[in-house]
């Protein structure tokens, strides 16, 4: 379809994205990057974080964990070792985990791994972030939010 761009988001276990998309943002290793339709050709990193994808005026979210982005002018293909769309999110999990990193982090737990609990940390806020875009009634019903 002219002006849009294909997006393609994988994980080891399942395809979570396939998609003709106007505009994309993405996590990457240096910072947040943005692709539009027709845009010049890189291979990235991607860190955890939140990527966005928008066809006419919907957005949509989700988190991704670390892996790899190839932008092609009319393809963006993301392979990632996680990803949840942010419907999939169980926000009082993502509490829970993110309540239990802190904990470790404060010293409250003993011989607690400080870089395993950081990347916890980060997932759990993300996690956190993208569900919180829905109004509580689409949470509580599983439904996407805009």
């Amino acid at each position: 379809m002219a002006g849009q761009i294909e997006l393609t988001v994988v994980t080891p276990e399942r395809e979570v994205v396939c998609a003709s998309v106007d505009e994309i943002t993405a996590p990457g290793w240096e910072g947040e990057f943005g692709v539009l339709p027709s845009h010049a050709p890189f291979l990235a990193l991607i860190r955890t974080g939140e990527l966005m994808y928008r066809r006419r005026s919907e957005r949509s979210f989700m988190t991704v964990g670390f892996g790899f982005v190839e932008v092609l002018p009319e393809r963006v293909t993301v392979m990632i070792e996680t990803a949840e769309k942010e419907e999939e999110i169980d926000l009082a999990r993502a509490i829970a985990a993110r309540d239990s990193a802190m904990k470790s982090l404060s010293g409250q737990v003993v011989d607690a791994d400080v870089e395993r609990a950081r990347a916890a940390l980060m997932r759990a806020l993300t996690r956190i972030r993208v569900a919180q875009r829905r109004s509580p009634a689409e949470r509580r019903l599983g439904r996407p939010g805009g």
